[in-house]
């Protein structure tokens, strides 16, 4: 058989298993999905989102204000976007 001939079929051959490899794999994931909906868990996608905590944007604790909202609650005095001091100067 001539080699170019060969060689095409090999990759037709290639891709028909990737295919077939990625089809098996997307019948995998519908297969847990409906048996995670049958056990009563949340299947991907349907999961909570996972929240990250809030990070604070000073080592003080406090939060960085944007401009034209008030100071947070609990902190009188405190002009909007002023950056929070611990009260010494370096």
């Amino acid at each position: 058989m001539h080699p170019e001939i060969l060689r095409e079929l090999t990759s037709q051959r290639g891709r028909e298993m990737r295919d077939q490899a990625h089809r098996a794999g997307l019948v995998r994931i519908a297969s847990r999905a409906r048996r995670a909906r049958r056990h009563g868990l949340a299947g991907p996608g349907e999961a909570d989102e996972f929240a990250a905590p809030v990070i604070p944007d000073y080592v003080d604790g406090s939060f960085r204000v944007a401009p034209g909202q008030p100071g947070q609650p609990g902190q009188p005095g405190r002009e909007p976007g002023q950056v929070p001091t611990s009260g010494r100067t370096a």
